[in-house]
């Protein structure tokens, strides 16, 4: 998804008739998507290119757990609701493999596409350069993927080359000189752009704000719901901001902090828009959130929806058994033990349990069905715990429009109402410093990996 976003953005600057070059020393297979599109793509001559497709792959540890005698009590609601698998199975499940399947052939049909329109070849050919893969530099260069070997001082002098073709008037009767400003230097001349002018009380002000990670509801890496909730009453409050975007990458998480954060969401954009960009994955609780918004973008590669639920716990009476340690217990009251750790569920508990997942379930079916304006049956069609590149998800109505962050902003602007020469500005929430900010207007802010956990 970041290397979607970022070629977009490199493809508006080539509109805007402005040469981009790209170099790279061993471009891996996203940065070749973004480099792609530029007019040249150079690589030192030990170089070299990273394009041999995709696969995904998980760890299963079912036969571990038998070994140690664990065994996991999973309750699930949706059939292609994957996220226990690792702890029930020893391979993928039909319904896994298929929607796995879907997904990377959505990505690599996207990757397959930006990389044929960048370097002006047909599809055919760029997919067998992903079957050829990967490349030294000059494989690459005979191949077509890349224009030349260069080294960076030779790259300096190709830029300059370029400033004294492109026909500007020589500083002060001078030779055209080029002049390199490296990513941190362009962010600090652009700090203004990136919402860190000093805020005036009488300009409008549009909160962006990021959430990454798994979704908990206090402390520890990734969201927190109690701050976000916070943040987002906060911005609630505030009159001058006249619209809020919401950044987010997760995986999903606690059930009830997505749903806290999704309240938050409802109530914050009271009396003004709210707009959701997606990132890599917006999945589960991840995605339970973003239904909450009037315009929701994703990128094509943005992992969408996993509408389900799961939960349970590990019994570890059988590896207690086999150490030698021995439990005993009182209990008052007939479902005391539903949470031990030291036995499995009863019949009746794991009823229980089944009727609190498909009571979550009916909240998220729910949910989206409100947020998307679709009918009960179509949710249920997309629903069922399958994952969807962003693509599908738009055919499915799960989202509105492909886009990214800068996207976001723009329809922000738009449903509040704010002229295109209407001085705005951005606040970041949280705060970070001008590279980081421009990183994640550009849709590259690093990424959490959390492990599967809670019931979304």
């Amino acid at each position: 998804a970041a290397a979607a976003a970022l070629r977009r953005a490199l493809d508006a600057v080539r509109a805007a008739g402005k040469p981009v070059a790209a170099y790279g020393e061993r471009l891996s297979q996203p940065e070749y998507w973004v480099a792609s599109g530029a007019d040249r793509v150079w690589l030192p001559e030990t170089g070299a290119i990273h394009l041999v497709g995709l696969r995904s792959e998980a760890l299963f540890f079912a036969r571990l757990l038998e070994r140690l005698a664990l065994r996991p009590e999973v309750v699930r609601m949706g059939s292609h609701k994957s996220a226990a698998e690792m702890l029930t199975r020893q391979a993928m499940s039909p319904e896994s493999r298929e929607q796995v399947e879907h997904y990377l052939d959505d990505v690599l049909g996207a990757l397959v596409r930006a990389v044929a329109a960048g370097r002006r070849v047909g599809a055919d050919v760029a997919r067998d350069w992903v079957d050829r893969g990967p490349y030294r530099a000059d494989t690459a260069c005979e191949a077509g993927l890349a224009d030349a070997c260069l080294y960076p001082d030779e790259v300096e002098e190709r830029l300059a080359e370029w400033v004294r073709e492109s026909g500007e008037p020589p500083p002060r009767g001078g030779a055209p000189r080029a002049r390199l400003v490296d990513a941190a230097g362009y962010a600090a001349l652009h700090a203004t752009d990136a919402g860190f002018a000093p805020a005036l009380a009488e300009q409008p002000r549009i909160a962006y704000v990021v959430a990454e990670g798994a979704i908990r509801r206090r402390g520890g890496r990734g969201i927190s719901a109690e701050s976000v909730v916070r943040l987002l009453r906060g911005l609630g409050d505030d009159e001058a901001v006249r619209a809020i975007v919401l950044r987010i990458d997760s995986p999903g998480g606690d059930a009830l902090a997505s749903d806290l954060v999704w309240r938050a969401l409802e109530v914050a954009k009271r009396g003004r828009p709210l707009v959701v960009s997606m990132g890599e994955v917006a999945a589960s609780g991840g995605y339970f959130a973003a239904v909450a918004g009037d315009t929701v973008f994703a990128e094509t590669t943005t992992l969408t929806g996993s509408i389900g639920v799961v939960g349970g716990k590990l019994d570890a009476s059988g590896a207690l058994a086999r150490l030698g340690v021995d439990t005993d217990a009182v209990e008052r009251g007939a479902r005391a033990g539903l949470l031990s750790a030291v036995r499995g569920f009863t019949a009746d508990e794991r009823a229980v349990v089944r009727s609190d997942i498909e009571a979550v379930y009916d909240v998220f079916v729910r949910r989206v069905a409100d947020g998307r304006k679709l009918d009960r049956a179509a949710v249920e069609r997309a629903a069922q715990g399958r994952i969807w590149s962003g693509e599908r998800a738009l055919a499915l109505g799960l989202v509105d429009a492909i886009g990214g962050p800068l996207e976001a902003i723009r329809e922000a602007r738009a449903r509040a109402g704010l002229a295109a020469h209407e001085r705005t500005q951005l606040q970041i929430c949280p705060r970070v410093a001008p590279l980081e900010a421009l990183r994640g207007l550009l849709g590259v802010e690093l990424r959490i990996d959390a492990g599967l956990r809670g019931e979304l």
